[in-house]
């Protein structure tokens, strides 16, 4: 069309556009000039020689009257037509490529091709679609090196299909991969090709993020061909009704008798011919146009082409979390599905979060070799060798080949199954999960019943709790930790306490009211119970009382005003912490007694102001925390509790020390720091078996020589006081050093010079 358009203005260039004859009507309508007649020759009677018909006109007459019929007597159809072509053809290039250019679609359209072509030519493509069908790993999908000028004409011949070959290539079942034998392995994934499958799974998420959003796409590709059809029906009309004006033989009548002697003239259009064909092949080839117009309007209209679905590619490759897609992104699917649906589905695969993981699971693997993950094994405090690994995509399965690990550590790792493999962890006993989100198949969850002691689950809600959790028959220690209802009897989640049938130790670090029914019900065995509340005021505690078998009970922060009398009926209760509660009093302490086996007490990072004095009736006291209070005076009776081993006071008010602290013979542990003790009794001095004395930022200004007597002695705090000097007995404390001595080392520089080369000396 556009040639036809071309030719026809360039043969409008010449200049014998039409050719113009004077014709006479009548002989006494027309003066013949006497001239003629002069110069006829005398022409013998019995010669016959043909003559034309003279009209003493000249070469300029001529001109004259071409161009004034030209004007005044041709059609203008004959006159416009290649200039008519030359539009309507530039209108219909405008419509067709305009959306190849505007910003708002051309830039989609762009990044659509750049990221369709590196899916389809990626090898992550047929490893993946290799592995769900079952292909020969060896065989590799044939990849088609398409350029990018290619690209775009995709999509402008997208409309150019019939109907049956859309219905068939809608549903993709008439394209099967093609494979070729002599191509890499698909299991042959270097790292350098992971990590770009990687970036193509960002760029894809991005990109339908940004394209599904609008249609603007789909718009101007309805509004372009809508105006093309338009325009075919009205080239159409006007064409076929005028084609017929195009003529060789034009009269033309034009008032210029005083000029030329001639009114009437018949000209002949020199290119009436040519333009009639012409005008007629240009109708056959907008008819076809037009047609596939049509066709397009109705592609366009009869499908829902703002939706496409991967509903076959689903079923084909087996990977079922393929979404489908709407709006623009929809639209150029479905167009790209006009010059082959092989690249929808290979474009599918990087839609899949199924894909997608079993990549980064590949990348994982091949970041964390076996070799990696033994480097970084650590012994816990449990003395077990433990492996932490923090914020990753997934978990490598190369962490079940380093079969000596005994304790698996895991933090902010979400959507991860524990697969079968980790039988092969032999000696795995513990295991911590801080906010992740764990399933388990079925064979893993069998292994971990038998073989897990320790488990540890941190969490944000508590529907992330590993529902395997309560199936761990063998388990022997529970912490969790996460925000849980406040009132216990609506937490379901810890009724399935009571199934693990070995439970020793269950620890909760959550925000309850009253200590759960569960817990309770497993109270036959368990041993060690601790609450860290969030503050949240612990009220209901009769139950404990049922935990006859506690041996140690922690209640933290659980804003208790006194000591609970429940604690009292524990009678096998070797150590209870009340830690940062809010005891002001302690009265009932008294009835401690009772508890024969308590060795360990813990009242610090509390309100206390005083200790009671029947504190003296805990004869098997062996550890006393009374740190963070506001207690100003200690009771002599304090240090009748012979037994003491560690005797934590700092961080309270105290001025004074009694003498009767020299009735602790076994104590190893005293702290009176960050209180404001000015002297220190002698009798301090003959608890030979201390080994730490903390007497640091208080106002003491003398430290006794008896200090010499501590020869156990192997750290001493003083800094923070109002020291002087150092006695120089402190050479007697042998086995004190330089290291465990905490003093300003100004003061330090008061010792001898050879008790400072012995301290110092290893």
């Amino acid at each position: 069309m556009l040639m036809i358009g071309v030719f026809g203005c360039t043969l409008q260039v010449v200049q014998d556009k039409i050719i113009c004859l004077p014709q006479r009507i009548s002989m006494a309508n027309q003066t013949i000039p006497n001239k003629t007649e002069l110069v006829s020759p005398v022409v013998s009677q019995d010669v016959h020689e043909m003559m034309g018909l003279k009209t003493n006109l000249d070469l300029q007459q001529y001109s004259f009257i071409n161009q004034m019929c030209y004007e005044k007597a041709l059609h203008w159809y004959a006159k416009y037509f290649p200039y008519l072509v030359l539009i309507h053809t530039l209108i219909f290039m405008v419509c067709s490529n305009f959306w190849f250019k505007f910003p708002g679609s051309s830039s989609k359209i762009e990044h659509f091709i750049s990221i369709l072509g590196k899916c389809f030519d990626s090898p992550w493509t047929t490893r993946a679609l290799s592995e769900v069908s079952g292909e020969n790993p060896e065989e590799k999908v044939l990849l088609d090196n398409k350029n990018n000028s290619a690209s775009k004409a995709i999509l402008n011949v997208s409309v150019e299909g019939n109907l049956d070959s859309l219905e068939k290539t809608q549903s993709l079942k008439s394209i099967p991969e093609k494979i070729v034998v002599d191509k890499p392995t698909a299991s042959a994934l270097d790292k350098k090709e992971g990590e770009q499958a990687k970036a193509l799974f960002e760029k894809v998420k991005k990109f339908r993020l940004h394209v599904e959003e609008g249609d603007i796409l789909y718009v101007m590709y309805v509004r372009q061909t809508v105006l093309k059809v338009f325009k075919f029906l009205l080239i159409i009309a006007y064409n076929s009704a005028l084609v017929s004006e195009v003529q060789i033989t034009v009269k033309c009548s034009v008032d210029i008798q005083d000029m030329t002697g001639y009114k009437h003239f018949s000209c002949n259009h020199t290119m009436a011919h040519l333009f009639s064909k012409l005008s007629y092949c240009y109708l056959c080839f907008v008819a076809v146009y037009g047609f596939t117009c049509l066709y397009t309007s109705y592609w366009l209209f009869y499908r829902s082409l703002k939706e496409y679905s991967f509903e076959y590619v689903r079923q084909e490759t087996g990977i079922d979390d393929i979404p489908d897609v709407k709006n623009d992104f929809a639209f150029m699917l479905h167009m790209i599905d006009q010059y082959d649906p092989l690249y929808s589905k290979r474009f599918a695969v990087f839609l899949s979060e199924v894909s997608e993981n079993k990549l980064k699971q590949l990348n994982l693997n091949h970041e964390w070799t076996p070799e990696k993950l033994r480097q970084r094994l650590l012994t816990n405090h449990n003395n077990r060798l433990e492996l932490q690994l923090f914020m990753l995509s997934g978990l490598p399965d190369t962490i079940f080949e380093v079969t000596e690990l005994q304790s698996l550590k895991l933090e902010i790792i979400n959507n991860v199954t524990i697969p079968a493999s980790i039988a092969q962890l032999e000696n795995l006993q513990e295991l911590s999960l801080y906010q992740c989100c764990l399933k388990s198949h079925t064979t893993a969850t069998s292994f971990l019943k038998d073989n897990l002691k320790v488990l540890r689950v941190k969490f944000d809600d508590s529907r992330e709790l590993p529902h395997w959790l309560y199936h761990l028959r063998n388990l022997e220690e529970l912490y969790l930790i996460g925000s849980l209802s406040p009132d216990a009897s609506k937490n379901v989640v810890l009724e399935s306490l009571r199934e693990l049938k070995n439970l020793k130790t269950l620890s909760l670090k959550s925000n309850f009211t009253k200590i759960p029914q569960s817990i309770v019900d497993v109270s036959s065995h368990l041993q060690r119970l601790y609450v860290y509340n969030d503050g949240t005021k612990l009220v209901m505690l009769n139950n404990l009382k049922k935990m006859v078998n506690l041996t140690e009970l922690e209640l933290v922060h659980c804003d208790l005003e006194r000591i609970p009398h429940a604690v009292f009926s524990l009678t096998n209760l070797q150590e209870l912490d009340l830690k940062e509660n809010n005891l002001r009093s302690i009265e009932e302490i008294v009835s401690c007694q009772h508890l024969h086996k308590l060795t360990c007490l813990k009242l610090w990072h509390n309100s206390i102001c005083y200790i009671p004095e029947h504190i003296k009736k805990l004869g098997s006291l062996e550890r006393l925390y009374f740190s963070h209070n506001k207690i100003e005076i200690l009771p002599s009776h304090l240090f009748l509790c012979n037994k003491l081993r560690y005797l934590d006071l700092s961080n309270n008010d105290i001025r004074f020390i009694p003498p009767e602290i020299g009735v602790l013979q076994s104590l190893q542990y005293f702290s009176v720091t960050c209180n404001k003790i000015e002297n220190l009794p002698d009798e301090l001095f003959f608890c030979k078996k201390l080994k730490t004395l903390k007497l640091g930022k208080n106002t003491l200004s003398l430290l006794s020589p008896k200090i010499s007597y501590l020869v156990l002695l192997t750290h001493l705090e003083l800094k923070g006081n109002h020291f002087e000097l150092l006695p120089p007995e402190l050479r007697f404390c042998r086995a004190l050093k330089r290291g465990g001595l905490v003093v300003e080392d100004v003061l330090f520089e008061t010792l001898p010079s050879d008790i400072r080369d012995k301290m110092k000396a290893e």
